[in-house]
Order: structure tokens, then C-alpha cells, then sequence
């Protein structure tokens, strides 16, 4: 299937590994030059070129840290023609109210939450000036599963889906489209480390992991390719007229009523 996005520049957010390099990878395989932004240089560098390697197409890399309040300024002023922006940037800790203090919850929320919001108003402007462009923000199926030993991913994803709503709403009237995907438990190689701590805690053996696993729907986490080829069709024309609107990737988790 021909996605019609051959030749876009697209830059993401947290992209040298897992979910973020997944869709870099693919959007780069559709025929897409593509910017990855992240902290390392090292692990930037790996990213780059491997797609390179992969695809034949351009990439470039760009060492920030979105927790820098002047972050999103310096990378649109870097690149101020971008096709396809991917908010994918920043991981929220596990902990309750009360277990997570004020400055480990504003520090997550600088990355991911004021992070995607300062990409946003920097890059819906110029999206709106060209009649052109779409931007995906990567949230997270806790926005909508209000986990108290989740509370500051719940509470901060949940801002992430109003903000993706808000914005896509009329966005789509200036050619701009606003969308994005809620992934439920993704095996990355954090989410490996969650399962193997869990693991440990519950069952006394860290390697008894899959186990843990084996209680998510199908009895497996999400592959970060599945969450890809969900975020790259949204990203392309055969979307145009999704807008607002995000999809969850959760196996059905964030539908389950509770037993009681």
C-alpha cells in the first residue's frame, strides 16, 4: 500500500530507541527523510545510521534534552520545514501521590507534558503558514485508565489526550491534522525492566518476567512495530480526514471493566 508520503521530512522526539525509532524507521522505509531528536549523541548516532542503512533515505540527528525549557525553540529554528512532527519524547514514573515527590513529577512533566506542548506551539504555526503538515503526539492508554500507582503518567497523559483533541479540532480547517495513538504496555526495553522488577517483587525471580506478561491481553505486551504502522498511516494523506482524534493500542485494556 502506497502511503503517499514519499519525500515529507518528518522530526521525532525520542527517537534514538524504542517506540520513536520504530516510527522513524518505518516513515524513513514509506520513502520519508527524517530528523531524531534525543539526548545521546551515541545512541543518535546508532539510530541514524542504521535507518540510514535501512532505507537510502537522508537522516538527521540532533542532541536535545525537551526537559530545556528553550528546547522546542532551538530545534524549530533548526529545522522550520517539517512535513510530520512525532511527539514521542519523555517516560513518566510509576509511583502513587504520595510516593512521588513534587520534583520528580515536574521534572517527567517538563520532558512529556510542557515538551510536547512547547513542540506544539512552536510547530503548529509554522505547519498553519504552509496550509500543511500534520503532528502525532504519542500519549499513553493510562490518560485514559486513571492508575493511582500510576499517577503521574495518568494525570499527565490525560493533559496529552485534551491537548491532542484541542488542537486537532480545528487545526484540520488551516491543513493542519492533530492525532495520536494511546500505546498500552509496549515491550520495550523499559518496559522489560518494569516486568522483570514486578517479576522480582511478586515472584521472587526477576527471569520469571513473562509471567507477568502473560496477563496483558493476548498474553503479550505491544510490538513497538505495531505501534509504528498505526502512527505512520495516521501520519499519511490516507488520514486526511482524522483530526482530534487518537487510537488506542492497548489490546482493548483501556475497555475492560474492573472486577469487583
Amino acid at each position: 500500500m502506497d502511503l503517499e508520503i514519499k519525500g515529507k521530512k518528518a522530526l521525532l522526539t525520542g527517537s534514538s530507541k524504542g517506540i520513536g525509532y520504530a516510527i522513524a524507521h518505518r516513515l524513513a522505509m514509506e520513502g520519508c527523510d527524517v530528523v531524531l531528536i534525543a539526548r545521546s549523541k551515541t545512541e543518535l548516532s546508532d539510530a541514524a545510521h542504521q535507518i540510514r542503512l535501512d532505507s537510502g533515505r537522508t537522516v538527521e540527528v540532533m542532541a536535545m534534552d525537551l526537559a530545556d525549557r528553550q528546547a522546542a525553540r532551538k530545534i524549530a529554528e533548526a529545522y522550520t520545514t517539517i512535513d510530520i512532527l512525532i511527539n514521542n519524547a519523555g517516560a513518566i514514573p510509576r509511583g502513587s501521590l504520595e510516593q512521588l515527590s513534587d520534583d520528580v513529577v515536574r521534572l517527567a512533566w517538563d520532558v512529556k507534558v510542557y515538551g510536547y506542548i512547547d513542540m506544539c506551539r512552536h510547530y503548529l504555526p509554522l505547519m498553519r503558514t504552509r496550509r500543511d503538515g500534520v503532528i502525532l503526539n504519542v500519549v499513553g492508554a493510562a490518560g485514559e485508565m486513571n492508575d493511582p500507582n500510576y499517577f503521574a503518567g495518568s494525570v499527565g497523559n490525560a493533559a496529552l489526550i485534551a491537548l491532542t483533541k484541542t488542537l486537532g479540532s480545528t487545526s484540520i480547517e488551516d491543513g493542519v491534522r492533530v492525532v495520536g495513538v494511546n500505546p498500552g504496555p509496549v515491550l520495550t526495553e523499559r518496559t522489560l525492566q518494569s516486568m522483570q522488577k514486578r517479576a522480582a517483587d511478586r515472584l521472587g525471580d526477576a527471569n520469571r518476567w513473562p509471567e507477568i506478561a502473560a496477563r496483558m491481553p493476548s498474553g503479550r505486551a505491544a510490538t513497538v512495530d505495531e505501534v509504528a504502522a498505526i502512527s505512520v498511516l495516521l501520519c499519511s494523506p490516507l488520514s486526511s480526514y482524522t483530526s482530534g482524534s487518537l487510537i488506542n493500542i492497548d489490546g482493548g485494556l483501556s475497555n475492560r471493566c474492573p472486577v469487583i
